[in-house]
């Protein structure tokens, strides 16, 4: 993982957000992380295939159909469809600063398909929590 240094650059610099898998079911820890990223004054952008609302905002099929270019993919997708998530970033006109894999996601290829473009990996581990324990980001945006 990146370095606190590092990490909190980016957090503190970040406006928007791609939640990857965004649901709004309560007791879920996409909802609960969706929730605060929202409470921290981040624009967060709910990407789901089947969902038309999340959160009460509009959600999008992929993220190649986001509005405008993201900061942070925040994953919330089982191992197996990372590799996948990371070819679509390849295939943005932008890049986002960070992919970040939720707590118990971690893909090795997504690490060598986004080696040299410039994309920061964070893997297994809460944003929610990295963010909100990293001094002065708690807070709003």
């Amino acid at each position: 993982m990146l370095d606190n240094t590092a990490l909190r650059t980016i957090l503190q610099n970040a406006r928007r957000i791609a939640v990857l898998g965004a649901k709004d079911k309560p007791g879920q820890p996409v909802d609960t992380v969706g929730r605060y990223l929202l409470h921290q004054g981040y624009i967060v952008y709910p990407v789901h295939p089947a969902r038309k609302t999340v959160w009460g905002l509009a959600a999008f099929p992929d993220l190649a159909a986001l509005p405008e270019p993201v900061d942070v993919i925040d994953v919330f997708r089982a191992p197996p469809h990372c590799p996948g998530h990371a070819r679509e970033v390849l295939a943005l006109p932008w890049r986002p600063k960070l992919f970040w894999m939720q707590l118990g996601i971690s893909s090795p290829e997504v690490s060598e398909i986004l080696a040299g473009t410039g994309v920061e990996i964070v893997e297994n581990a809460c944003l929610m929590v990295e963010h909100a324990r990293l001094p002065g980001n708690a807070q709003q945006h």
